[in-house]
């Protein structure tokens, strides 16, 4: 019996892109799965697993896996899969650190523009037809050169974020402990190693780091007050590395001019959500002035395309026997 490869979400097409790569060497499923639970009978003669991110493998589900050789996360976060009991069970789990690189960058560029030159709040105000024909809706508003583009997490994203950021002649400044002395000398940005030094002097702040235990709501209640009056954050890393209960205080309060997420700690969200209903009341400034997107910033044909090539190319690469890549666990 040829090996098993299971694709457990998101994707749910023909599987040409797979197929191509992995040239018959194994039976290719998707499952479509919205749950844990629909993986239940599923996955058990799995030789490879290919997650995306809609879902997350438990304890539960790798327990069921019975000969399973490796999952690969589809994406390059892996806190949706525990890989820490895969390795315990000895199934390697790998990532894809290296797809959608400048999506994920363009995509908090693109953030911070529309709400730094009041795109979003211009947009939504004048749709109403209520608003004066005039830009005083979005004032005050301040000029990007010069201002500080603040970076959690300087890795691939961070520095492509960086590199897009320097062109608008800000002043780009980092705060990531575990990158080597001498990387901002060759990226040319500013090193900051007081994570609280970088909150109080970021206009901007742009979250790239990944889930850990000393990120998860690393931005709170405490930790927004020390960015300036008038700042915006946008976060295009992970959901949970923002406690979002607090933003529409901050919004409120004037503390934030404004915050871009991508993704959010429960997605979908639930609606009685603090962040998600004040969004959606038009009597409440984040209304105008929080911008949401459905977790979209690696999108691009190009991007998704690179996405599933690599990891059907680490799927081919255990089913023949070669040394595996970018293991997480």
């Amino acid at each position: 019996m040829r090996p098993q490869v299971v694709i457990t979400d998101l994707i749910h097409d023909s599987l040409e892109p797979e197929r191509a790569v992995l040239r018959g060497l194994a039976e290719l499923e998707a499952l479509n799965a919205h749950t844990e639970e629909e993986l239940i009978g599923r996955i058990e003669e799995a030789d490879v697993v290919l997650l995306y991110h809609t879902i997350v493998m438990s304890r539960r589900s790798i327990e069921q896996l019975a000969r399973c050789r490796l999952i690969v996360r589809c994406g390059v976060g892996f806190d949706n899969v525990d890989h820490a009991f895969a390795r315990q069970r000895g199934i390697p789990v790998a990532n894809v650190p290296d797809y959608g690189t400048e999506e994920v960058a363009d995509s908090a560029i693109a953030l911070m523009l529309a709400l730094t030159r009041g795109v979003g709040v211009l947009n939504s105000s004048m749709r109403t037809g209520r608003e004066p024909w005039t830009y005083t809706k979005a004032a005050p508003l301040q000029r990007l050169r010069g201002r500080v583009f603040g970076i959690v997490g300087l890795g691939r994203i961070g520095t492509a974020a960086a590199l897009r950021a320097k062109a608008f002649g800000m002043d780009v400044a980092y705060f990531d402990p575990y990158k080597p002395d001498g990387y901002d000398k060759a990226v040319g940005v500013r090193r900051v190693d007081d994570f609280t030094q970088l909150l109080e002097q970021s206009h901007v702040l742009s979250l790239h780091c990944p889930l850990a235990d000393d990120t998860k709501h690393m931005i709170n209640a405490q930790t927004l007050q020390r960015m300036p009056a008038g700042s915006y954050l946008i976060n295009t890393a992970r959901g949970p590395v923002v406690d979002t209960s607090h933003i529409p205080c901050a919004i409120e309060s004037g503390k934030l001019a404004g915050a871009g997420f991508d993704v959010l700690e429960q997605e979908p969200p639930p609606t009685n959500d603090p962040l998600i209903a004040a969004w959606r009341d038009p009597r409440h400034p984040a209304h105008d002035r929080v911008l949401i997107t459905p977790h979209a910033a690696f999108y691009s044909e190009q991007g998704l395309l690179d996405l599933r090539i690599k990891g059907a190319e680490a799927c081919r690469r255990v089913l023949q026997g070669e040394p595996l890549r970018n293991v997480v666990n």
